[in-house]
């Protein structure tokens, strides 16, 4: 990597003048988030249920004591012994973000189709605390958009990402927001799948501070293992 080599006060001029770029960026990314915050709702009418490790949990179980709940949707099939390294990098930042977000009334649970059994071994493996919670005989993967059965992929029905025809994978990965009303209905407020996953990868803004980037020299996120595996 060669980069230019400067005084430090052509380096400040051309720092103030990225700065200039990034304050718009952030202005452009407040208004965003706002305009996301102003999606409507819709409301949910179906039963789920989940597996955990105490047992059957509902939807609206999983808020507790909170009106909002974010749901990781984990990449673990059933039967499978392969622990997608892209959404186990997402985990990694879960616990410690926890315990911010949690006090702000927003609760959150991973949910995978793997029955509860092999989280429980990869979640120790990992060394991860969050709730994990199986929806082997759920239809909500599927319903979320992160779940195609094979009749789906091979007809070209499987859209993932608002528009991504899967023909491979049973299973993908993304995120969804809930928020429960007084009188305890459910509504999905938002799902974002594929890179807005990003949003949740917090050592990639460091690495994007740094020279090398991502430093994905051989593909994206070629470089990246599980934790135990560095």
């Amino acid at each position: 990597m060669i980069h230019k080599i400067t005084t430090r006060e052509e380096w400040l001029e051309a720092r103030k003048a990225l700065l200039v770029k990034e304050r718009d960026m952030t202005h452009k990314l407040d208004a965003l988030r706002a305009e996301r915050r102003q999606l409507p709702w819709v409301r949910i009418d179906k039963d789920y249920a989940f597996d955990g490790p105490e047992g059957r949990r509902s939807l609206v179980d999983l808020f507790g004591d909170r009106n909002q709940l974010a749901i990781y949707h984990f990449m673990l099939a059933p039967g499978s012994d392969h622990v997608c390294a892209g959404c186990a990098f997402t985990a990694d930042h879960i616990d410690a973000a926890r315990q911010h977000f949690e006090h702000a009334d927003l609760a959150f649970a991973a949910i995978s189709r793997a029955p509860i059994e092999q989280l429980e071994k990869v979640k120790s493996r990992m060394g991860w605390t969050f709730p994990w919670l199986s929806s082997h005989d759920s239809d909500f993967n599927y319903d979320f958009g992160v779940y195609f059965p094979a009749d789906d992929r091979a007809n070209g029905r499987a859209i993932y990402n608002y528009g991504t025809v899967i023909s491979n994978s049973p299973d993908m990965f993304g995120a969804s927001l809930f928020a429960k009303n007084e009188d305890g209905t459910v509504f999905h407020t938002y799902s974002t799948y594929h890179r807005g996953t990003e949003l949740l990868m917090g050592a990639f803004n460091w690495l994007d501070l740094a020279p090398k980037g991502r430093n994905e020299t051989g593909g994206t996120m070629n470089w990246l293992q599980l934790h135990d595996e560095y």
